[in-house]
């Protein structure tokens, strides 16, 4: 690197946030027009890895996804599957792809931007309501984070509503987050990115950079920490937060974990909790893109401000995040999975407890950029990976010896 001349140079360091969470300078969302349905393949191309428990199986059910962001199970077998240019999906177990549903909420398909997390809601086999997050287009080219949402009525999505927009709508393409969780208690959890703005993840009158709690129906539980206090937006529930691209719940405990990108070093985990400050842009463990350290920055601790959980000095490009519990015949039980997009991999912790003893990586001969995984009522895991030619693949975990 000492040889190739200073703007050179600088231009590659500042290309690193695309290398780690984006996927091109231009939006692939925002160039394309949605694909038409794809017919089941004539086979599903599988091959045999390994792993540090043992020999993992693993096939890919789909192809041709354009950047998929996420997935969730219907009860019928197949997937939904979100693409960032605003296509949501119906991907049939036999590989099959249809044609985008209609009634999806318009995105801002611009770099991070597009339509982001799907889950069914709680009471889906009554309601068969799903719930999407998306980045929403605003006045003079601002956006923010958005949730919607809506009955699935075949290939159409009705009675569409939203219940959350991240306020003030700002400027660029990047930081939206988003992933979406049930507390099982008659609770949405929605995780955001700060836009970009690092200042705004401290301000409690902004939204940006803010773990927010909601009831189903968007109105505000009455026990959240910030209800009632002057100058703080009663949606939040944590804050100081960078860009919040994995969260899920721990079956055996209830206990929310969410993971989010740092800068140049420093993705984390948290164990979010009600009212903590999580720090960012004040402490951190990494750097800017451009080898200097954040402005604001004061070290990686500070009296008031929450430790991560877990931390990756090198950032991997963490993204969804799904547990792997309740299995005890399984060589993978008691384990948390993470998608990596900047290492183009699966990042897999083996838990005790809470705590973590050891970490791997997965579908390195793959070499795709991982954006979600989730586990599958079959028991298997399964992944999409973040590439114009997107994939679905299903993961066979190792046998037990």
């Amino acid at each position: 690197m000492r040889h190739v001349p200073h703007r050179l140079a600088t231009a590659l360091l500042l290309a690193l946030p695309l290398a780690a969470c984006n996927s091109s300078a231009k939006s692939d969302a925002e160039a394309k027009t949605p694909a038409a349905a794809k017919a089941a393949p004539a086979s599903q191309p599988a091959q045999t890895l390994t792993s540090a428990k043992g020999q993992i199986r693993v096939t890919q059910v789909a192809s041709g996804l354009a950047h998929p962001w996420s997935l969730a199970f219907l009860p019928d077998g197949s997937m939904l599957v979100t693409e960032r240019s605003g296509a949501l999906r119906r991907v049939g177990t036999d590989g099959a792809v249809s044609a985008p549903i209609t009634g999806v909420p318009k995105v801002f398909a611009t770099g991070q931007g597009g339509l982001l997390d799907v889950v069914l809601a709680p009471d889906f086999a009554t309601t068969q309501r799903i719930y999407l997050s998306y980045a929403e287009p605003g006045e003079n080219g601002t956006a923010g984070t958005a949730v919607a949402y809506g009955t699935l009525a075949g290939d159409a999505l009705a009675d569409v509503k939203v219940i959350y927009r991240q306020e003030p709508k700002v400027d660029g393409p990047n930081h939206f987050g988003s992933r979406l969780v049930f507390d099982g208690k008659g609770h949405l959890f929605i995780s955001q990115g700060e836009r970009n703005k690092r200042a705004m993840s401290q301000e409690l009158d902004k939204l940006q950079g803010k773990l927010v709690r909601l009831n189903l129906d968007g109105s505000v539980p009455q026990d959240n920490p910030f209800v009632g206090k002057a100058g703080a937006r009663p949606e939040i529930w944590s804050y100081g937060h960078r860009n919040m691209q994995g969260m899920a719940l721990d079956p055996r405990t209830g206990t929310l974990w969410q993971s989010e990108h740092g800068p140049r070093g420093g993705d984390e985990i948290n164990l979010p909790q009600a009212g903590k400050n999580y720090g960012w842009p004040f402490i951190t463990h990494g750097i800017n893109y451009s080898g200097q350290p954040i402005p604001e920055a004061e070290g990686k601790a500070k009296d008031g401000m929450e430790q991560p959980f877990h931390v990756w000095e090198k950032s991997p490009g963490v993204s969804g995040m799904a547990f792997y519990t309740g299995r005890p015949e399984s060589p993978w039980n008691d384990s948390v999975f993470l998608g990596s997009l900047a290492e183009r991999n699966l990042i897999r912790l083996t838990l005790q407890g809470d705590t973590v003893l050891g970490e791997e990586r997965l579908l390195n001969e793959i070499g795709e950029r991982v954006r979600d995984v989730r586990v599958g009522p079959d028991g298997n895991v399964y992944v999409v990976t973040d590439e114009e030619d997107g994939k679905l693949l299903r993961i066979e975990p190792p046998k037990a010896p």
